[in-house]
């Protein structure tokens, strides 16, 4: 497994070149060499960011694409993702509207060809889980929808392997109350990208917390991981209690000690 860093983490500092490139030379010096692209600014050409990652010896290995762009520009998106040098495109999260049992069937059907045309590429789409993924109810209209479901379940069923991969998200799985092993287990040969994030609990309840230095069982996590088919480990930590370049440093290094 590589360890990357999920550009999410710092995307106050991405949105213009002169501090995306900035940002990035700060992450090569921590020890990452892979990055996911996600919510960096709009006018970033996929010519330059592949230059500016490529100057600091990033590869670009996932990202979290525009919905209505995987849906409806979906060779051109294809094309700029063969520039990038980037095999993976990600959702970072299901439109709210597919959210209920009356809709999820319709996200399948919706995100079905243009996974095919995905795939076709060469490439694969990945769906990045939060917690609403672990509801379980019986999707209306689905061919399977006799018994109630989890989400995440149906859209395994509903895709095949190479129509659609998992980006697990550690974080997430933990807060829906989900065994984070149990569940790399289930979908291990679909998730060559997760996502390492941990929690520990503030005054406020839980928050998100660099890896390694929270409550969650990463020891365990790394060694379940062993047994699947993940390739990139990347860091995310949505919000931080401290400066998010300190966060990203910190998990590189608990996970370089635990993993190299």
């Amino acid at each position: 497994m590589r360890i990357g860093a999920q550009l999410y983490t710092v995307r106050a500092y991405t949105q213009n070149e002169k501090d995306f490139a900035y940002t990035v030379e700060k992450i090569a010096d921590m020890g990452y060499k892979t990055v996911q692209l996600s919510a960096v600014g709009k006018d970033l050409r996929p010519e330059w960011i592949r230059e500016t990652c490529d100057r600091f010896g990033l590869e670009i290995v996932l990202t979290h694409s525009d919905c209505n762009r995987i849906l409806y520009d979906t060779k051109k998106l294809i094309a700029e993702h063969d520039i990038l040098g980037c095999k993976y495109i990600g959702l970072g999260a299901m439109p709210d509207k597919y959210r209920t049992p009356e809709w999820l069937y319709r996200f399948a059907q919706d995100f079905k060809e243009p996974a095919k045309m995905i795939a076709e590429a060469g490439k694969l789409f990945m769906y990045h889980n939060h917690d609403f993924e672990f509801r379980r109810f019986a999707a209306q209209g689905a061919p399977d929808a006799s018994e109630k479901k989890r989400v995440i379940e149906y859209l395994a069923d509903w895709f095949a392997p190479q129509e659609m991969g998992f980006t697990l998200d550690t974080f997430w799985v933990q807060a829906a109350g989900g065994d984070v092993c149990q569940w790399i287990a289930k979908l291990k040969d679909r998730i060559p990208c997760v996502h390492a994030k941990d929690m520990e609990v503030a005054k406020q309840g839980p928050v998100m917390a660099p890896v390694m230095e929270g409550n969650m069982n990463f020891a365990a996590i790394l060694e379940a991981l062993k047994d699947s088919c993940c390739e990139h480990l990347l860091v995310e930590q949505d919000t931080c209690q401290t400066s998010p370049f300190d966060c990203l440093q910190a998990s590189y290094r608990n996970l370089a000690g635990a993993l190299l």
